[in-house]
């Protein structure tokens, strides 16, 4: 185990120049935090990040990032440590009393650079994401900075930064709120998350041992050794195991952390000879709720700050870095002058719908683990004991319906299809990754994609070349877009990228012609059979809100900016 990432305290460094107009403040070194920051940063907009605490998380926290998330991370220069340092996994099982029920696979084709997921601790996705941060000369990372004070004005946001050195005034633009479920910014504008809390406990335990237990999650409804309830179990880095307990609504939280509790619980799932340690307990209640705006003015909620959700499903840090992948291009447009203020209001409906999706499915989920009622739970136990022989009832058991990216299909940003396209990538859908080939040499498609407009052609005759030539043009535009051909196997010139599988012709129902163009945060917003200047520009000016019919589909345009 890497201690320095649990252990390490950063110091205070008084800033030379506190105060003044930035252009963002982000307010909490989380990982929605630090993936904004990170994201506005590497792309040019400097960015001044704040945290009130002097270290990463205590504890592992959120362990599960989705396929997604880490494909992002890829996008802000750290993927690939992350998925490095995790243990990968892709098969869960669900056992009811003593018996498995059924398994699944989360990832059952091949080709994808990375696995369905990962388990991390968050104290390394922190790390990882600090030390990125750390390369970067427009971030400025103020530690034991705590805002006590906000003040709205027509051009910026004034907050008052409280630290060892004393208080100080701090000017942005914009200002992102991404400091967590107690979030002080919205105490401080006196905002409110509505939504529903859950009549129960669970007790996390972090537990270092070795253990022969494969890297899958493992679920008990019932189970022997913990009756009447509900047990997960999930292996991580450095030989920790997360296990997670429901112990019922009227459970003491601070005697359930006791290692006299905790100890027996883990013993009568691992057996009476284990041997283990405790790393870190901590007791939960499941709420499921969000505040009913993300966008107030210059200031935006993101992350567990904007919404929160049970932890079954790995919906609450995957949710809140995909909040960020929304938000950072869209910022960074509308800093730079590039796209109206109109803009940051998609990114509020659109976040706020993925935040209704994951909140219905995390509503679900806790549902059927925690049966409100005894005819409730004669169903539930009904629904396993079929789903062990029966595949229709597998569909109903709901042991947490693992995180899954949003599609944007009715955003205003995209721009409706005018001929037939197969397939799942439909417009607003998380663009699927490919392998490729390029000078004989393996490839990824995303590694091409991201942070700018990018557009995919499928390339396949002669007459390509002049295509190609016409499409040079959009990298001089104002908001330029990056240009990716891709070749049939066998068929690439030097320094072309080829469908060496076949998988993105078949992913994207790329015929020849087929041209996709995919916005910053490589969500598709347009594609059409042949390529058209023209329609392309028409559609970026869309997607940027710089398109008048777009950009007054929000309702509100720059309204918003003096709220």
């Amino acid at each position: 185990m890497d201690l320095e990432y649990q252990r390490r305290v950063f110091e205070y460094t008084p800033a030379t120049a506190r105060g003044g107009r930035h252009p963002v403040v982000v307010v909490g070194a989380g990982p929605v935090g630090l993936a904004t920051a990170v994201d506005l940063a590497q792309n040019g907009v400097p960015t001044v990040l704040l945290d009130d605490d002097d270290r990463l998380a205590h504890g592992s926290r959120a362990i599960c990032f989705s396929k997604r998330t880490l494909e992002i991370f890829d996008r802000l220069g750290c993927g690939e440590r992350m998925a490095a340092k995790g243990v990968r996994w892709h098969v869960g099982r669900v056992f009811h009393r003593d018996q498995e029920v059924y398994s699944f696979d989360l990832l059952p084709e091949t080709g994808h650079a990375r696995p369905a997921f990962v388990n991390l601790q968050q104290y390394y996705v922190e790390g990882y994401l600090h030390e990125r941060a750390q390369q970067l000369p427009n971030l400025d990372l103020r530690w034991r900075s705590k805002v006590t004070n906000l003040a709205r004005h027509a051009g910026h946001v004034a907050l008052t930064v409280t630290t060892p050195a004393g208080d100080y005034l701090l000017e942005a633009a914009y200002v992102v709120a991404a400091d967590g479920g107690k979030s002080t910014l919205r105490a401080l504008m006196g905002l409110e998350s509505h939504g529903r809390t859950f009549r129960d406990r669970f007790l996390i335990a972090d537990v270092k041992m070795t253990a022969d237990f494969p890297a899958e999650r493992w679920f008990w409804f019932d189970p022997p050794f913990h009756p009447g309830q509900s047990v997960l179990l999930h292996r991580q880095p450095d030989n920790l195991w997360r296990i997670d307990f429901q112990l019922g609504w009227d459970a003491d939280p601070e005697l359930e952390k006791s290692p006299e509790r905790v100890i027996p619980r883990i013993q009568a799932l691992l057996g009476p000879d284990a041997r283990f340690e405790l790393e870190w307990v901590s007791v939960y209640t499941f709420r499921c709720q969000r505040m009913d705006a993300f966008r107030h003015g210059r200031v935006l909620f993101a992350g567990d700050a904007a919404h929160g959700v049970s932890p079954f499903g790995a919906r609450g840090a995957n949710s809140g870095v995909q909040d960020a992948d929304n938000l950072a291009w869209k910022l960074r447009l509308v800093v730079e002058g590039k796209a109206p203020t109109s803009l940051l209001d998609t990114y509020a409906r659109e976040r706020e719908g993925a935040a209704d999706e994951n909140i219905l499915h995390s509503t679900r989920a806790t549902d059927f683990i925690t049966p409100k009622s005894a005819a409730s739970r004669l169903f539930r136990d009904a629904v396993l004991q079929l789903a062990k022989d029966q595949p229709f009832a597998r569909r109903l058991v709901n042991s947490g319906r693992l995180s899954t990216p949003s599609t944007y299909a009715a955003s205003v940003l995209n721009t409706p299809d005018s001929e037939h396209f197969e397939g799942v990538m439909h417009l607003g859908a998380p663009a699927a990754d490919a392998p490729l080939t390029q000078d004989g040499r393996p490839d990824w498609l995303l590694r091409h994609t991201g942070n700018g407009f990018s557009g995919l052609y499928a390339a396949g005759s002669a007459r390509d070349a002049e295509v190609v030539a016409a499409m040079a043009a959009l990298a001089g535009d104002a908001i330029p877009v990056w240009i990716v051909v891709v070749a049939p196997a066998g068929q690439g010139g030097p320094g072309m990228l080829e469908d060496s599988a076949g998988l993105f012709a078949a992913r994207y129902d790329a015929a020849h012609g087929s041209f996709y163009l995919l916005r910053p945060d490589q969500h598709v917003c347009a594609r059409w059979r042949a390529f058209d200047l023209q329609a392309v520009r028409a559609a970026v000016a869309r997607a940027s809100c710089n398109d008048f019919n777009a950009a007054g589909a929000t309702g509100r345009r720059d309204q918003m900016e003096h709220a």
